[in-house]
Parts: C-alpha cells; sequence; structure tokens
C-alpha cells in the first residue's frame, strides 16, 4: 500500500496507521488506535498523520485498485457520508444535517464512492466538504491544518478530482 512513500519510517508507521483502522475499537484517532498496537508509538503515529509529507494519491490509487480486485464490484455507489463528532476542531465539523443520526448534529460530511456488490462494498474515495463558516474563520483553519486556498464549495456531486482514468483497469 505504501510503496509510494519516499522513506522508510513513513512506509513503517503508514502500515501501522492502517493496522489501526483496520482493529476493533470504535474511536479511529490516533490516541486510541495507539494504544491497540503492539508499540504504542502514539508520536509516531501523530507525526505520519499530521506531519509526514507524503502524496496520498498513489496510496488511495493503491488501495482503489486492491479493493476492486478483491471484490469485483457489480455497481459503483456515489452517497454522502457524515461522521458525527463531539468537538469543533477536525476539519469540516459543523453543525448541519448528519445522515448517521438522523438530524442536525456536530459532524464532518463527505461525498464518497464505493465499489459494491450484493454481499460487498468498501470504499475507493472520498472528499471532504468544508461548510462555509470554516471560509472565515484563520484561526480554526490553522489548528485544523486547512491549506490556504481551499474554501467552501458546495457538495460535490462527482468527486473526480484524482481520478484520471478511473475506473482502474
Amino acid at each position: 500500500m505504501f510503496a509510494s512513500l519516499p522513506r522508510r519510517d513513513q512506509r513503517r508507521w503508514g502500515g501501522c496507521y492502517l493496522r489501526g483502522l483496520m482493529l476493533d475499537g470504535r474511536r479511529k484517532s490516533i490516541q486510541p488506535m495507539a494504544e491497540r498496537l503492539p508499540d504504542r508509538n502514539m508520536q509516531a503515529l501523530q507525526q505520519f498523520v499530521n506531519q509526514s509529507p507524503w502524496d496520498p494519491l498513489p496510496v488511495r490509487r493503491r488501495i482503489a485498485e486492491r479493493l476492486s480486485e478483491a471484490i469485483a464490484p457489480e455497481v459503483w455507489v456515489v452517497d454522502d457520508v457524515s461522521f458525527p463528532k463531539c468537538g469543533t476542531v477536525s476539519v469540516g465539523v459543523a453543525r448541519q444535517y448528519c445522515g448517521a443520526l438522523g438530524k442536525r448534529a456536530n459532524c464532518q460530511v463527505a461525498v464518497s464512492v464505493h465499489a459494491a456488490t450484493d454481499t460487498a462494498s468498501c470504499p475507493l474515495e472520498w472528499e471532504l466538504f468544508l461548510p462555509e463558516e470554516w471560509d472565515s474563520d484563520d484561526r480554526r483553519r490553522r489548528l485544523a491544518g486547512v491549506p490556504d486556498g481551499i474554501g467552501q464549495s458546495p457538495r460535490p456531486i462527482w468527486p473526480w478530482g484524482c481520478w484520471t482514468g478511473w475506473p482502474p483497469t
């Protein structure tokens, strides 16, 4: 999955991060995942996610290719996905309609594309929606690491931004 990462330590912590995401446990933030992993190195995971410079597109493409091979999708499902959040510091969190809860709540919203069959589905691509209130809050944007030039836009209908020649052949 992480062969495209330039440094060996990045590939190592990328693998750790992926294992943390796949392990049982409701919370998938750094601290709870690190506590479930054998080496329990929260600082290294945190640095990998927040400070290690690497291009996510080749990794996401490889994940999409592997998952598409594994489940042989019959359909592509485009959907919005919401992630309920307790705090306000995660990128894109706002009080908005949360499909996961069926009401307005604090959450993040993304548009996703899934490969699916009658018995399996897997996310292949996703794009986080940045609500309008994030445009004018420079401090919040800086603390969350939102790059300059990224602003609110209507929810994307089809997140093809990084897909060239999709689906993989």
